[in-house]
């Protein structure tokens, strides 16, 4: 489950002042696939790194009782001076998992060949991704995060990579953002629309979806 108790953000400059959520509360049962919607700028991506606990919230709590991914394919926190199967047993030590077994189920998913024992600095932003994507799949979390997806690499890894990550939703929950419903209405089943400092829960997606539609076309 994932609760929100009271939950405040605020961003402030100097001239300005803007409210992402203002006292939310929700639980989310475990399981549970969420879209986040709202125009640009209405906080969603924050939302997502509150969820991870990246971003801190200025009031109330987070509850996470299970395990919560990083977002799905993200790849800025590698050592960059390390190697890929380097990178990978660092992150295997950090999450208690067995560095050769998890160093075996990158190798074959990633498919980066030999360049897995190099730099990571020296890897296009492609080979990145597949790497950060193939750490995603080799472990299990309760809940991951998807801010925007990008699929990497051909046909034939697309493919496999979605696959992959199909069978994780099978036990997992989901927090999504995307800006292609298509996308969104694939993969989840419940919307969170944000739309100035206020979040609105609705257990049905195209109840969500029709509620951002109608807030879009609200303030054209």
């Amino acid at each position: 489950m994932i609760e929100f108790r009271d939950v405040s953000k605020v961003f402030r400059t100097p001239n300005s002042r803007k409210v992402v959520l203002d006292r939310f509360s929700l639980s989310i049962p475990t399981g549970t696939r969420v879209a986040l919607l709202g125009r640009n700028g209405a906080g969603k991506s924050t939302m997502i790194g509150m969820v991870a606990g990246t971003v801190r919230q200025d009031r109330g709590q987070i509850l996470r009782r299970g395990s919560v991914s990083w977002p799905l394919g993200f790849s800025g926190s590698f050592a960059p001076e390390m190697t890929g199967a380097q990178n990978t047993r660092f992150v295997a030590r950090i999450y208690g998992m067995d560095t050769d077994e998890l160093l075996e189920y990158v190798e074959e998913f990633a498919e980066l060949g030999d360049f897995i024992n190099m730099p990571v600095r020296v890897y296009s932003s492609g080979m990145r991704a597949r790497l950060a994507f193939g750490l995603s799949m080799g472990i299990n979390f309760d809940w991951y995060l998807v801010d925007e997806i990008t699929a990497v690499g051909d046909a034939a890894f697309r493919e496999k990579s979605m696959g992959a990550f199909r069978r994780k939703l099978d036990r997992a929950g989901l927090f999504m953002v995307s800006h292609a419903m298509p996308t969104l209405r694939d993969f989840c089943s419940s919307g969170l629309l944000l739309d100035e400092g206020q979040a609105t829960y609705f257990p049905v997606l195209e109840d969500a979806i029709r509620a951002y539609s109608d807030s879009i076309r609200m303030q054209a």
